[in-house]
């Protein structure tokens, strides 16, 4: 019974607004998480039918051991739309069970009432752009291969078709190798292969930061993740590499960290190291760290690419609020300290910055000033050509939001709604050799001086502040 007050705390948590459902949910004690999880979301589903069967049965009133609304939604959930309540058979349980048919019978006048044929009719599906996203899941190589893990669901009756034919299907991903595509109601908090790491769930569009960084699989290579956690991107990396050589894993906070190691272990990422430090006071030449060669970064964004499969189930949640311009002027200035930084190690040859925002001002408008800042023109970094860059994905950056409009197709753009994936933004720094033309080291000399960082500008204005140098 402890398992349904756990759940009932959720919804009290949340009613409280203390925090989006995917905080709340993480930061469960991960031995019942999984489980508390799937009543949670699945009790929210239902939440306006459950609520009015539980009034008019007179549940609440009449029995003084179900102490709350949540108590009674978690329960009759799990009475009327699942296996029946998993506990044993105490006065909770029982007070509930005196009511069995009065609650089956007021499910049923529900139904017909709203013209719904199944229990299934009754749910709220919420945002209509997460029923166009499949629900994404990496093979992690790892553990298996791609053959292996369509032949496990093959044999668990899933069919090769399109993730939308049917709650059975399954497909390969056109764009990134060992992604399979689901139906979106597909759940996971039951799959075995999720259980142990053989798959990974991951959007698509969060696949592409480490497809682009291409980190080579070599015992002698030395790759930096520089916000890691959860993992996602940092796995995926592992995978990338073979397992081989040295990926640093940086995560500040001490929460994170921890859920960081964990799902590197679950995934078997022998090649990472986990660092519980901030990415930024890491000295670019210490030995460890000064031979790198590829960094990710995915710092702290807006988040409004994200199409929340889950918050749309709280009735209080307002996705048309937009986020305030000092807010992202902050997280800009941020960012581009974080591409500053990243290009100080001095064996980096590659960078790939990526957000989950929609906003110009944390990716066209980021990537413009970073590559007028001088760590950029001191060490010749410049943006990959489209051909480096996912070159059959068909979004491409704003044109109008960069000084130079040809170099917006080497940057990448996902439109939530649109493309089947979240809002998300991708750029890739390369850098370049020495063999300039005095023609180009002029031009990245006259870039430093009209266009001087933030640091310069804020000094020069004496304290005003704008956009990204915010």
């Amino acid at each position: 019974m402890n398992f349904y007050f756990e759940a009932a705390k959720v919804l009290d948590r949340l009613d409280s607004k203390q925090g989006s459902i995917k905080s709340i949910l993480s930061s469960l004690p991960e031995d019942n998480r999984s489980r508390t999880a799937a009543l949670v979301i699945e009790t929210l589903k239902y939440k306006a039918a459950l609520t009015d069967v539980i009034h008019v049965s007179k549940l609440l009133t009449e029995e003084k051991k179900i102490t709350s609304l949540n108590l009674a939604l978690v329960l009759v959930h799990d009475l009327l739309l699942s296996r029946g309540i998993q506990a044993g058979d105490g006065p909770v349980k029982q007070a509930v069970m005196r009511h069995k048919t009065r609650l089956r019978s007021e499910l049923q006048r529900i139904k017909i009432k709203r013209g719904a044929k199944s229990d299934q009719e009754l749910a709220n599906n919420g945002d209509e752009r997460a029923m166009q996203i499949p629900r994404y899941a990496r093979v992690n190589t790892c553990l298996w291969d791609m053959e292996d893990a369509v032949r496990h669901y093959q044999q668990s009756g899933f069919n090769l078709s399109s993730p939308f034919s049917s709650e059975k299907s399954l497909a390969s991903d056109d764009h990134i190798p060992n992604l399979l595509l689901f139906h979106p109601r597909r759940q996971f908090h039951d799959d075995i292969c999720y259980a142990t790491g053989k798959i990974i769930l991951q959007d698509k569009a969060s696949c592409f930061p480490a497809t682009v960084l291409a980190p080579p699989a070599e015992d002698s290579s030395v790759v930096i993740d520089a916000t890691a956690a959860p993992g996602n991107k940092t796995s995926h990396l592992s995978a990338l590499m073979g397992n081989k050589g040295k990926l640093y894993a940086f995560e500040r906070d001490r929460k994170r960290y921890r859920t960081l190691k964990s799902m590197l272990s679950k995934a078997g990422c022998k090649n990472v190291e986990a660092v519980n430090v901030d990415f930024l006071t890491v000295d670019p030449t210490n030995p460890k760290y000064a031979r790198a060669t590829h960094i990710l970064l995915d710092p702290s964004c807006s988040g409004s690419g994200i199409v929340n499969r889950l918050d749309h189930l709280l009735e209080t949640e307002n996705d048309e609020v937009g986020v305030p311009e000092d807010r992202l002027n902050k997280l800009a200035t941020f960012q581009l300290m974080m591409i500053r930084h990243a290009m100080k190690f001095p064996a980096v040859r590659k960078i790939v910055y990526s957000t989950c925002s929609i906003h110009a001002i944390e990716n066209e408008q980021v990537v413009s000033q970073a590559l007028k800042t001088e760590e950029a023109v001191r060490s010749r970094f410049k943006l990959a050509p489209r051909e480096q860059v996912l070159p059959t994905w068909h979004r491409r950056g704003y044109p109008e939001c960069m000084e130079n409009t040809d170099e917006a197709e080497s940057l990448i753009r996902c439109s939530p709604g649109e493309d089947a994936t979240n809002g998300f933004f991708v750029s890739c720094f390369i850098k370049t050799e020495i063999t300039h033309s005095q023609e180009e080291v002029e031009t990245n000399r006259k870039r430093i001086i009209t266009s001087p960082g933030p640091e310069k500008r804020k000094k020069r204005r004496k304290g005003r502040t704008s956009g990204v140098n915010a």
